[in-house]
């Protein structure tokens, strides 16, 4: 302990005054000893001089008032003065010697020694400058963070453990448009009551929140969507104090525009500024996607590539102001074309494409003929009125391209070949071996050619009954034999004729010259049923009917012994359109079967609708019975299936005992193939089958339709 001696001024120092010099030294605080009547300063103790930077010769003998450093200060004083016995507190600012202010607290006390009438006051002087500063430096921290909490974008709250706001900044309110009352209140409750309801899911909202608070050392973030349509990203941390967590803190940021923005960079990324149609990237990851659904739902899709003809010279006579309106007005046309899941988009320049969903070869063509007739329309625009054609190529996914770009390229192959063959029409893409055009047109001249001079035949190919081996029809299959080429396979040209469109030619000579044979027969006493394959574009002529029913009244054949097969595609192309022209040719009596059956659009919805009387098992799965099971199952589920819509099923393609036995055995009805005959020319047929006794008439009510390929062995 420190002994300090306690100094007086003996001239000013009465004698009473003195038992109080030691008292004042032996007190921590700064102390003077004051005069009640003079105010004058009788004693000061050593920490009074420190504290004040002055010596007790400085101090003793001056007014305590000369102290004072305030007016506030002064008046302290006087009040002092007029209340000798009261007992006074007050904080206020000292004057130290080098100048510096002090904050101090001070406490006067009256004191009067016993037996005397003098009265002296007694100061006690604390030192709160390092107080103050504290309070001053934590005001200034608060209000730093403050000022941070609100220069930041981010609405931010902070909570304590027991999710109390504890801070907040005004775009938290604002983000979730709390009234300021709330937030100046503190109240938590009605805070969190009204989040919960601004936000779509209230329930989640809350269970998440509690999930967060119940964790005190998840860091988390989500996203919240509120009832106004806006979307918060909502990030939560731990708050930590000397390495406790005390609390946390939520950080909320507006995704909207961000979101919205995204979306508009997305879509300019992927659209075309003029048209605002998808642009090839877009295109591309359509295709992608469409290449996926069409694996899974072994669904064929086209992609067809239009590009404009002598476009150009639009620009050049027009100016690109006409140009432009040109090439939106194509847009909407092509558009117009297509179903709502289609897609129409710009490559760039003149170029187009459009991707067709669940088409195969008909679909495509069928198109592409929407798209040359909406462009034969003339363009108005102002006084002027002109036309503008189009070269359309076609690519067929799977058989054209593996992937977007391969098929692209086989489209725009194709659009290309229309291009250098005169413009304004369309072409399928075809394997580089195939695309000779001179050879092309070579055969589809002598095919022409072929059908006048009559080097067409037909061969016959009979279908036996698997109960008893009985013959109960025959497929009518068209030969040719060029005097030059020699035989020419129908997979040689019949996928020509269909390109050109003179397979419409063609499949009505074969039906009047399979009627007429099978009338043939039928005079000289052999009923046999005949089936006769029916292109896709035949099928889709307006007055096919009509020429069925010529044909049989011509020839006199019963309606009942024409069997016209199709394959299923057809029929899904138009259902209703097909479900019209079906039940005009079932009105008239004839057979109809689907033909290839299940390597198209199986749908058991068309068999229930449509007057289909046999289906043909594609020779595809019988060749891999019985060893292959998968052929197995497949075969099987089409035998099923026709015993369930109570339809007769024959198999194509039969070769071996194995597979008529096994055919037998899974309830098939009937088959042909080499097993019995390949196709016979009629007087071969008729050795083959009548070389024993007629079997008993057929009934009637035999259905076979064959489209795409029609013709085709």
């Amino acid at each position: 302990m420190t002994v300090v001696s306690l100094q007086f001024s003996p001239p000013h120092t009465p004698d009473s005054a003195e038992p109080f010099a030691a008292l004042l030294e032996g007190l921590l605080e700064a102390a003077l000893l004051v005069d009640g009547r003079s105010r004058c300063i009788l004693a000061v103790n050593t920490v009074a001089t420190q504290l004040l930077g002055m010596s007790a010769d400085q101090l003793l003998g001056q007014s305590v008032e000369s102290l004072a450093s305030t007016p506030e200060d002064a008046m302290f004083w006087m009040e002092a003065a007029g209340n000798p016995a009261a007992t006074l507190n007050s904080d206020t600012l000292m004057r130290h010697a080098n100048g510096q202010m002090l904050w101090v607290t001070r406490r006067i006390s009256a004191v009067k020694p016993a037996g005397s009438n003098q009265t002296y006051w007694l100061v006690a002087i604390r030192d709160l400058s390092r107080q103050r500063q504290s309070e001053e430096e934590r005001e200034a921290l608060v209000a730093e963070l403050q000022a941070t909490l609100e220069s930041t974008a981010d609405g931010i709250l902070v909570t304590d453990l027991a999710g109390r706001m504890r801070s907040f900044n005004r775009r938290f309110a604002s983000l979730w448009g709390i009234p300021s009352d709330l937030m100046l209140e503190r109240n938590d409750d009605a805070v969190q009551t009204w989040m919960r309801r601004s936000v779509i899911d209230g329930a989640a909202y809350a269970q998440r929140l509690a999930a967060i608070e119940e964790a005190p050392l998840l860091q988390s973030s989500d996203v919240i969507k509120l009832s106004d349509g806006r979307v918060l990203e909502r990030v939560s941390l731990p708050q930590f104090s000397r390495g406790r967590p005390i609390g946390r803190v939520y950080s909320f940021r507006d995704l909207s525009e961000k979101m919205a923005a995204n979306q508009r960079i997305d879509e300019l990324a992927h659209s075309d500024m003029l048209t605002g149609l998808p642009n090839r990237r877009a295109l591309a990851e359509r295709v992608d996607y469409a290449q996926a659904m069409a694996r899974r739902e072994s669904a064929p899709f086209a992609l067809l590539n239009v590009d404009l003809d002598r476009f150009k010279q639009i620009n050049d006579t027009l100016g690109h102001s006409y140009g432009d309106r040109v090439l939106k007005e194509v847009a909407e046309r092509l558009k117009a074309c297509l179903r709502e899941v289609d897609t129409v988009a710009r490559l760039g320049g003149d170029e187009f494409a459009l991707l067709i969903h669940q088409a195969d070869a008909r679909g495509a063509e069928n198109a592409a003929r929407r798209v040359q007739e909406a462009m034969s329309r003339p363009f108005n625009f102002d006084t002027l009125s002109f036309t503008v054609t189009c070269s359309t190529g076609i690519a067929l996914f799977p058989g054209d391209g593996a992937n977007a770009e391969e098929l692209m390229a086989s489209a725009e192959r194709a659009m290309h070949w229309v291009k250098e063959s005169g413009r304004s029409t369309f072409h399928f893409h075809q394997p580089r071996k195939d695309v000779d055009l001179l050879s092309r047109m070579r055969l589809d001249h002598a095919m022409r050619q072929a059908l006048q001079e009559g080097q067409f035949r037909l061969h016959y190919q009979p279908q036996i009954d698997l109960r008893n081996g009985q013959v109960i029809g025959a497929e009518a299959l068209i030969r040719w034999r060029d005097p030059l080429r020699g035989e020419i396979s129908p997979g040689e040209f019949i996928p020509v004729a269909e390109e050109s469109g003179f397979i419409v030619a063609i499949g009505e000579w074969v039906l009047r010259q399979a009627v007429e044979q099978a009338a043939s027969w039928l005079r000289q006493g052999w009923r046999m049923p005949v089936a006769v394959n029916v292109s896709a574009l035949q099928f889709q002529q307006s007055q096919f009917a009509d020429t069925v029913a010529q044909v049989l009244r011509q020839s006199g054949l019963p309606p009942g012994l024409l069997e016209l097969e199709l394959t299923e595609s057809i029929l899904l192309r138009d259902a209703e359109e097909a479900l019209h022209r079906l039940q005009a040719l079932a009105a008239l009596g004839v057979c109809m079967s689907i033909d290839d059956f299940g390597t198209g659009y199986s749908s058991l919805g068309y068999l229930k609708r449509f007057p289909i009387q046999r289906l043909k098992i594609d020779r595809s799965f019988v060749k891999g019975l019985p060893g292959d099971f998968s052929d197995a199952g497949i075969v099987n589920a089409i035998i099923q299936m026709g015993q369930a819509l109570r339809l007769h099923v024959i198999a194509e393609g039969v070769e071996t005992e194995a597979q008529k036995d096994f055919l037998a055995r899974a309830g098939c009805d009937e088959f042909q193939g080499f097993l019995y005959a390949p196709a016979l020319a009629p007087h071969a047929f008729e050795e083959r089958v009548w070389r024993r006794p007629l079997p008993p008439p057929s009934p009637p009510g035999r259905v076979g339709m064959k489209l795409m390929g029609g013709l085709l062995v």
